[in-house]
This record gives C-alpha cells, sequence and structure tokens, in this order.
C-alpha cells in the first residue's frame, strides 16, 4: 500500500494556488515620566527613559549609530514606547521595553491569522473560501467582524495552544471575546513575525507566503507605521493597531517585516499614552525612519511618512470599561 501523502506537502500544494493569486496583487508598500515634584532642598528629577540596546557581534558601531539615532528621534516625545529590532543579515538585535504589556488593538489579528493557518494544517485540510474572505478582510482592512468571527471559530484554548507552540510566553488573552485586549510584549510580536519570515515547526512554507501576501496588501489608509522610510526595493508586510482608552490614551501600534529576494528585517513598534492617534502614528514613523536609514544607508529612494487619514481616529475595537483592566 502506498504510503500517505505528508500533509506539509498537501497544504503546499493545494494552497499555492491561492498564494499565487495573493501575490499576484500584493505590492510593495510602504516615556516620558512626570519630573517629580521638586522639594526645598533639591532640584526636579526626571525619571529614566528604558534604555534602547542594540547589539550585534560583527557590526558593533552600526548598532551603536542606531542606538543614538532611535533615542534621537524618541526626543521630545510624551508616547510610551516599546520597540524590537531583528535584523538577521546583520546580526543585529536593537530592543527597548521588550518585555512590557500593552493592549493589543488590532496587531493582534496577526496572531488569529497564524492561529487559522496552523489549525489548518493540524486538520490536514485547504482553507475554506470563509476563512479565506474573512482572513483577508481582517488584514487587509483590519476587519472587526472578520476577526470576531475567526476568534470565536478558534475558540481560547485552540488560540493559547497556538501561542505555546509558537514560544509567545508573555502574552495573554483578552477576556472574553476582547481581542483587542490581548497583552502583548515587541519581544513577542517579534517572535511572531519569525514565524511568517523564516522556515519554522510551525507554519508550512505555503502558510508562511500567505500570510505575508495578505500584510503586503493592507489598504493604503492603513500603511502607517514601520514602513515609513523603508527602501522601494523592499516588499512591505505590515499591520496596524489603534485604541483609545480611558487611561494611557491611544495605544498606537505597528508591526512589519521587510523581504527581498535574499533577505529580511523586521521592527516591532508599540506605544501607549498618545494624546492622539495621530500623535502616535508620528512617533512610530520617526523611529522607523532611523532604523530604515541605519540598515540601508545606500538606498535612493524610500517610501514617505503617511500623512493624516480621514479614516484616522475610529477605534479598532469598542471597548467598555472593564474594572480590573488598566
Amino acid at each position: 500500500m502506498a504510503a500517505p501523502k505528508s500533509p506539509v506537502r498537501r497544504w503546499r500544494g493545494l494552497l499555492s494556488p491561492l498564494v499565487a493569486v495573493a501575490l499576484l496583487g500584493s505590492a510593495m508598500v510602504p516615556l516620558l515620566t512626570p519630573a517629580a515634584a521638586a522639594s526645598p532642598a533639591a532640584p526636579a528629577v526626571t525619571a529614566a527613559a528604558p534604555a534602547i540596546v542594540c547589539t550585534s557581534a560583527s557590526h558593533p558601531a552600526l548598532a551603536a549609530g542606531l542606538a543614538r539615532d532611535i533615542q534621537a528621534a524618541l526626543r521630545g516625545r510624551s508616547s510610551t514606547v516599546a520597540l524590537w529590532v531583528d535584523d538577521p543579515k546583520d546580526g543585529l538585535v536593537c530592543s527597548r521595553n521588550g518585555t512590557a504589556h500593552f493592549d493589543s488593538a488590532s496587531v493582534v489579528k496577526v496572531t488569529i491569522l497564524g492561529a487559522v493557518l496552523r489549525k489548518a494544517l493540524d486538520q490536514h485540510r485547504y482553507l475554506t473560501s470563509t476563512e479565506v474572505s474573512r482572513l483577508r478582510a481582517m488584514i487587509t482592512q483590519s476587519d472587526n467582524n472578520a476577526a470576531s468571527a475567526l476568534r470565536a471559530q478558534l475558540g481560547h484554548a485552540y488560540l493559547q495552544h497556538f501561542l505555546n507552540i509558537a514560544g509567545m510566553k508573555q502574552t495573554s488573552l483578552g477576556p472574553g471575546g476582547y481581542w483587542g485586549l490581548t497583552q502583548i510584549t515587541a519581544h513577542d510580536e517579534m517572535l511572531l513575525l519569525r514565524l511568517l519570515l523564516t522556515p519554522n515547526a510551525v507554519l508550512s512554507p505555503a502558510s508562511r507566503a500567505y500570510g505575508l501576501s495578505l500584510m503586503a496588501q493592507v489598504i493604503s489608509s492603513q500603511r502607517w507605521g514601520v514602513p515609513a522610510g523603508a527602501p522601494t526595493s523592499v516588499v512591505v508586510h505590515v499591520k496596524n493597531g489603534w485604541l483609545p482608552r480611558a487611561t494611557h490614551g491611544w495605544r498606537i501600534h505597528s508591526i512589519g517585516g521587510f523581504t527581498w529576494s535574499t533577505g529580511w528585517y523586521s521592527i516591532v513598534v508599540l506605544t501607549q499614552d498618545n494624546p492622539t492617534m495621530a500623535y502616535g502614528v508620528t512617533t512610530i514613523q520617526a523611529i522607523a525612519r532611523a532604523v530604515h536609514h541605519d540598515l540601508n544607508p545606500a538606498a535612493k529612494s524610500v517610501l514617505p511618512a503617511a500623512t493624516a487619514n480621514p479614516a484616522w481616529g475610529t477605534p479598532d475595537e469598542r471597548i467598555p470599561a472593564l474594572p480590573g483592566i488598566p
């Protein structure tokens, strides 16, 4: 009797037409704390901001320069910021507040995407037409109804299973159906992007390609954030999130992978304490421009920073006041 076909091989073959169609449509896209009250005998003291730590065994000067440039980009900004830069080409890692928790807003939709793809692999099946439609709406347009439906289909237990196998130990799922209140860290978002950008045992090559193709087709009004300053020669895969709450103001986040034929790097920036959505976007884009410039000093043409869009300011998810959740 012939040996059964590998589930991964079947998935790759079955999904490849979807990937091809998706790729045809893809395009290259683009803490401060208040000063402590001064006593009569001592001057006011400002709490030290978290350090930006950049390391590279092979390019120490690049790492040191990038840390300085990110710090300069943050100068004068009131946003509370966590970030992670992952650049295997230069052996470079940059982080700040990497384990601090933030309400996820819509960046959690990439986690939902990964979990849907993994569940289809587990069940040795195609994505259904409904899943395809909802995934596209959720990622390319940040559609909340699609996200809620997919989250309900997966269930809390399977989402937690995906976090476990993805190694995302610092991520806690939101209460009830409030996916936007999932607690995320810059470190875990970096791990999530790595699942899409590199070969691994969690997602097949076809599922990774499909997920990345959706993130490359995000609508223009939502391509702000980490794409700012990226070379026009790379493909940008992005997902953003935006959510205001009574405490800590607007949560504005942007995560993205930047790929070309022989390599990739990723940028994660999570922020809160933004007075407006546009303020948070500006903070993220200042950081992104510094990162892209230092990683691509010879780039002749780069993506401009996004300008305010009429769609900005509408929250990702309507979240009522919930006791015990900051």
